[in-house]
């Protein structure tokens, strides 16, 4: 069964300054959410929380299913993170009964909506709901408030190289970047352009330019045989770089781009391998 989680938290916390269905619980008998879409934390701002949480206590309370030896966080990971930092002996809880995909949604819509998830978390979580749960992309993006083609971006960069990926998890590269690396077919090409982008601070803008030529083709005057075309098209492809192939009866000369010694080093690599 899926319940309409969609609309938020509000669906599953009662309103009002003491919510019912609240019970303290021991801190001890919550055991980590395994489905937790979240593996980012960062230490100072949890440390700010249990400052908090010692002064004011938890305010808002966890979201929790049972089980046979005590309970499993569904939301709030933060502060149950915080709470054990603070040295809480016992948290406020909402006991609710969700099913695995529900937990999963529940902790997907809960970092979403506190905009706490990088890209690469967010898409994992997507493809559990999907592959693990059946979830269908439009229901992935009607259930977390995102539109399909979006869900869908998401799940392509699951496709990017491990370099890639550990630059989205440290929040180096942005979704934007990511669907701009993918434009480029090679694994190499697209691990210099991603490092291109991190070392320059490089826009959204700016990578899609590289990723596609920056326009180089759009800018040269008169007619373009699109036999040329094409094949210049490949070369950039498979360098992951600007490419200017100039054709005169069968004569001419291709003209490489490159921006750093590095890189020249990586371009020769790959044109006498």
């Amino acid at each position: 069964m899926k319940t309409a989680l969609g609309k938020g938290l509000k669906a599953l916390i009662p309103e009002g300054p003491s919510p019912q269905g609240v019970v303290e619980v021991p801190l001890e008998s919550i055991k980590a959410n395994p489905l937790q879409p979240r593996k980012v934390f960062d230490e100072e701002s949890l440390q700010e929380l249990a400052d908090s949480i010692r002064q004011k206590g938890v305010l808002q309370p966890l979201i929790v299913r049972k089980d046979e030896e005590g309970y499993i966080l569904v939301a709030g990971e933060r502060r149950l993170r915080a709470a054990r930092m603070a040295g809480m002996k016992k948290v406020p809880v909402i006991v609710k009964e969700l099913t695995d995909p529900e937990t999963l949604e529940v902790a997907l819509v809960e970092n979403i909506q506190r905009d706490d998830l990088n890209p690469l978390e967010m898409a994992e979580a997507i493809q559990r709901l999907v592959e693990e749960f059946g979830y269908t992309q439009e229901e992935v993006a009607k259930r977390v408030g995102r539109d399909r083609a979006t869900v869908a971006n998401y799940l392509r960069i699951l496709k990017l190289p491990p370099p890639i990926k550990e630059a989205l998890l440290k929040g180096q590269l942005s979704l934007g970047h990511a669907k701009a690396i993918l434009a480029l077919p090679s694994k190499a090409a697209q691990i210099e352009l991603a490092r291109r982008v991190i070392q320059r601070g490089l826009s959204v803008r700016q990578t899609e330019a590289l990723a596609t030529g920056g326009g180089s083709r759009q800018k040269r005057p008169g007619k373009q045989d699109p036999n040329i075309l094409a094949l210049e098209e490949r070369l950039k492809r498979a360098l992951g770089t600007k490419v200017a192939l100039k054709d005169k009866g069968g004569k001419g000369k291709i003209e490489i781009e490159y921006y750093s010694l590095d890189e020249l080093d990586r371009l020769i690599a790959l044109l006498t391998s």
